[in-house]
């Protein structure tokens, strides 16, 4: 195949993408908005499961580098009621397939897998229309591109995405607020006790927290079903009175747990969380397509990065088995990742209708059952490109 790739997010579904075209000798260009790779936090922790994203680390030939970056132990989860109670205690003894590691060293490990100048830095795409010979892309730096084969990796906001469907996503109610704890086992020892040597969740209605236990820090998560103006008067306070303002949102809890808030060391960094009302299909435009988040964002569920990477490297084979047919490719990968995002939205659907049903009674316990089923169910490993 001699048509060269364009690739709009640097994110790890499009690397992955990149780096498996390149694995193919393949062209491919990355355009990405942030100025460097280290420009922002990249976030905590990720499983990345055996049933897909591992499927993508594979096909990007990064096993070796993949297993130097899985944190020992951590695959270890709790699931706790707010007053403490420990409902489920799942040990990570080993043989667990869904392994953590931080999202930035993964990310980094693709950009270093990739030769030099494969990214470009700094180019935040504004606009994308079709033209004669391909799709242009606009910058917001005023320079522009037209590729034949364009790919839009550019996540939640994406402007690919404009091309082919017009649903927008919206805000599922949800804000998580996190905050990092250091030197937890000794200046926090009850708190670090309750979370253990990996994982922690406390899940009540409209509200949760969840700890993983990184390198050299608890990482809280404090999830809260609020509307986007309570979020943005938190933002107005100091750090710590904003801390304060979100512990006293989980008022009652044991005291351990709401440490885990009180105490951290950091600013608190907002994320609001968004989906797409239904997950779009779109009849296809030739040379134009969509991965990850662009495609089928949805609530966090545990699966958008490890579907973001299979994407990539999904398409990347299917672009390599057709190199002389690009739509076949192209028409092919869209109707595996519509599967699989649909299996993936219906799984997560399943278990909110549970919640919902229980009438926020008993949402630990609910949680802690489903996620007893999820270690106890089989996964079939993602169909690939043959």
């Amino acid at each position: 195949m001699q048509t060269p790739v364009t690739i709009i997010g640097a994110g790890l579904g499009g690397l992955t993408l990149a780096r498996v075209l390149y694995r193919h000798g393949i062209p491919a260009t990355v355009y990405e908005a942030e100025p460097s790779p280290m420009a922002r936090s990249q976030g905590g922790l990720l499983d990345i499961h055996d049933y897909n994203g591992q499927i993508a680390v594979e096909a990007a030939g990064l096993m070796d580098e993949f297993r130097g970056l899985i944190l020992e132990g951590r695959q270890q989860m709790r699931i706790l009621d707010p007053d403490g109670t420990v409902l489920l205690d799942h040990p990570d003894d080993g043989t667990g397939g869904r392994p953590e590691l931080l999202r930035g060293e993964l990310r980094q490990m693709l950009l270093d897998s990739l030769p030099d100048g494969t990214v470009h830095w700094g180019r935040k795409a504004v606009g994308v229309r079709t033209v004669a010979g391909g799709h242009e892309v606009s910058f917001a730096d005023g320079g522009s591109v037209v590729a034949k084969l364009l790919v839009g990796a550019d996540g939640t906001w994406s402007r690919v995405r404009r091309l082919l469907s017009d649903v927008v996503p919206e805000y599922t109610g949800f804000t998580f607020v996190e905050t990092y704890l250091y030197d937890a086992d000794t200046r926090h020892p009850a708190a670090a006790k309750i979370v253990g040597g990996g994982g922690m969740g406390a899940p009540a209605p409209g509200q949760r927290i969840m700890v993983h236990r990184e390198r050299d820090a608890l990482h809280t998560y404090a999830m809260l079903n609020k509307p986007p103006e309570w979020f943005d008067a938190l933002e107005r306070l100091d750090s710590r009175a904003a801390l304060d303002r979100v512990a006293a949102e989980f008022d009652g809890w044991a005291p351990e747990i709401r440490e885990l808030i009180s105490g951290g060391d950091t600013a608190p960094i907002l994320r609001r969380h968004y989906r797409l009302p239904h997950l779009p299909r779109w009849e296809r435009i030739p040379g134009v397509t969509l991965i990850g988040d662009a495609a089928h964002v949805q609530g966090p569920n545990g699966e958008g990065a490890n579907l973001a990477m299979l994407d990539g490297s999904d398409l990347a084979e299917l672009l390599a088995a057709h190199p002389d047919d690009v739509e076949t490719a192209l028409a092919l990968h869209e109707e595996r990742m519509f599967a699989r995002s649909e299996a993936v939205a219906a799984e997560s659907a399943e278990i909110a209708e549970r919640i919902t049903a229980d009438r926020g009674k008993d949402t630990a316990k609910v949680v802690a059952e489903g996620f007893r089923r999820m270690l106890a169910k089989k996964r079939e490993p993602a169909e690939q490109a043959s």
